[in-house]
């Protein structure tokens, strides 16, 4: 075999090696291709679905428009409406302390009022009790004279029973209840509570 046979032979392999290649990156391309035409098949679909959606934002956002333009004199008219509640706070304010201001006044007058009444009506009830004293003090004298009359002496141990028992002045208890007295400076009524 001469030299340009087997260069022939080298390039005939090379060519048939070359459009094997070629048949399979056509293959693979057309594998990339389907591909990429089943993905726009789908983002056609998508946009599709999408356009009623963006029709309606749209259509939204042409609502917005007027009210956002009125958004800013609204916004305009509440801060004029929020400083003229401040200055209306700041004059309620002044009121207020001129208020407390009065009503410190007036109970300090009270206080003085109250305090004069008091001393006028101290004076009064001490000259009805320098004249009650003397009369209310002889009924309280005959009443106290009148229950001891009445009352049994009975002499009551407190403290110790074994120390009782050496002393001689100390009378044991009778055998009913002991009772209590209660005078009124009026009358002399008698209660008994038994214990």
């Amino acid at each position: 075999m001469s030299p340009i046979q087997i260069a022939l032979l080298l390039l005939a392999v090379a060519g048939v090696w070359a459009i094997v290649e070629l048949a399979l990156t056509l293959r693979k391309t057309r594998t990339v291709v389907d591909s990429l035409d089943k993905t726009v098949t789908d983002l056609n679909n998508t946009i599709a679905e999408a356009q009623p959606v963006v029709a309606k934002l749209d259509g939204a956002v042409d609502e917005l428009t007027p009210a956002l333009a009125q958004m800013e004199p609204l916004l305009k008219s509440s801060k004029t409406a929020v400083d003229a509640l401040t200055s209306n706070l700041v004059e309620v304010e002044a009121v207020v302390r001129d208020i407390s201001e009065v009503t410190g006044s007036v109970a300090e007058a009270s206080n003085a009022v109250s305090s004069v009444t008091d001393s006028a009506a101290g004076a009064v009830q001490k000259l009805f009790n320098k004249v009650k004293a003397p009369a209310a003090d002889a009924d309280r004298k005959l009443a106290a004279a009148a229950a001891e009359a009445e009352q049994p002496t009975e002499r009551v141990l407190i403290g110790d029973d074994d120390a009782a028992g050496d002393d001689d002045d100390v009378q044991k208890p009778a055998a009913k209840p002991a009772q209590y007295y209660t005078y009124t400076p009026a009358e002399t009524s008698e209660e008994s509570c038994d214990e």
